[in-house]
């Protein structure tokens, strides 16, 4: 087993733990009148924030180690990742889990109490277990551990104490240090339970970046909501597509010429202007039309269309998606976007319209 050294849940605090309370608690209990609710909620956040930088610098050494065969094991799953833990310490299980699982990794939950009563039937094979407990003496996770040891199920093990019964059980076992919550009695788990939050994510982002989690992978998992819409193909998106309803024009074309010889078939409010290479360099709606028109009068029918269109600035590809149209809308602002081919020769046009009914961008 590796051990590299403290989290909370009911059974307390374990022998030969390292408890602080830390300055922040001590002057909140002491003076409570002289500290404002912003000031104590900035130290909660700092309090926090700092004990999760103080996990990241112990990874240079022998956590690092650790972590590494933790994120071994995941790669090496070709089961389920099955997360435990009571109380609290289960409530930040519970998240693990659907993390992992978002990232392509199976997994679920489940309650200790409840795998001795049946729901060890769960697991098999290949599967592996993440056990979570502040004390690691936590009489649930050590009877639990005992069982999946002895089914030779491999188990990452995530508590303060590297000498605790859980520790000892686990194939890996990652010790978070000292913790100082920031509960104002250092009782309520914060800080502990923030901190095995942060090192699940770090372990289930880093198994992802092993596996080469692609695009594809992600939106398996996330068919609706924005990170849903998001990861859709730009071409489910394209209102306007050559052909269909767009057609090309030369930009050095005049108005007049450029609408006579669109096709008459293709029922179009757009054109697509592009040089004499075939490259993109802007659009024409009829929206253009009308106001020039009411700009010049009939005169207006001999100016050259590239003279009033509208250029386009950065394009997307056929292979680009829904979230990159709503990046170069944002960054640039034009309402509609050029599609190109891999060629460079454009398919179709992206109006900022169909973004906002997809809800990704506002008005």
């Amino acid at each position: 087993m590796g051990t590299c050294s403290g989290y909370h849940d009911e059974d307390g605090t374990a022998a030969g733990q390292v408890r602080r309370m830390s300055p922040g608690a001590n002057q909140m209990t002491s003076n409570p009148d002289h500290q404002s609710e912003i000031e104590f909620c900035m130290s909660v956040l700092k309090a926090e924030s700092e004990a999760i930088d103080q996990i990241a610098r112990r990874l240079d050494g022998e956590l690092g180690s650790c972590f590494t065969r933790a994120v071994d094991l995941l790669e090496a799953c070709t089961g389920h990742v099955v997360v435990t833990g009571m109380g609290k310490s289960g409530l930040i299980g519970q998240k693990m889990s659907a993390t992992l699982s978002s990232l392509d990794q199976p997994s679920n939950f489940m309650h200790p109490s409840e795998a001795v009563h049946g729901d060890l039937g769960r697991m098999r094979k290949g599967d592996l277990a993440i056990m979570l407990s502040f004390s690691g003496q936590t009489e649930e996770l050590v009877n639990l551990g005992a069982i999946l040891k002895a089914n030779d199920i491999p188990t990452i093990g995530i508590s303060s104490n590297p000498d605790s019964a859980m520790a000892r059980l686990c194939t890996v076992h990652i010790s978070l240090g000292s913790i100082n919550e920031a509960c104002p009695l250092n009782l309520a788990p914060t800080t502990s339970t923030t901190t095995t939050l942060a090192i699940g994510d770090a372990l289930a982002l880093a198994q992802a970046k092993r596996r080469q989690l692609r695009h594809e992978d992600f939106k398996k998992h996330h068919p609706g909501g924005l990170l849903g819409a998001g990861l859709k193909p730009v071409s489910d998106l394209m209102r306007f597509k050559i052909g269909i309803n767009a057609v090309i024009v030369r930009h050095d074309a005049s108005l007049e010429d450029a609408i006579r010889s669109s096709n008459p078939s293709i029922q179009s409010s757009i054109i697509v202007l592009v040089d004499e290479s075939g490259r993109l360099r802007g659009t024409f709606t009829d929206t253009d039309l009308r106001r020039h028109l009411q700009e010049h009068g009939p005169t207006g029918m001999s100016s050259s269309i590239g003279q009033v269109m509208t250029p386009t600035g950065d394009t997307l590809t056929i292979n680009s998606l829904v979230r990159d149209a709503v990046e170069l809308f944002t960054r640039e602002g034009k309402r509609q976007i050029g599609v190109l081919d891999a060629d460079g020769t454009p398919i179709g046009i992206v109006d900022v319209d169909d973004l906002v009914a997809m809800k990704v961008v506002k008005e």
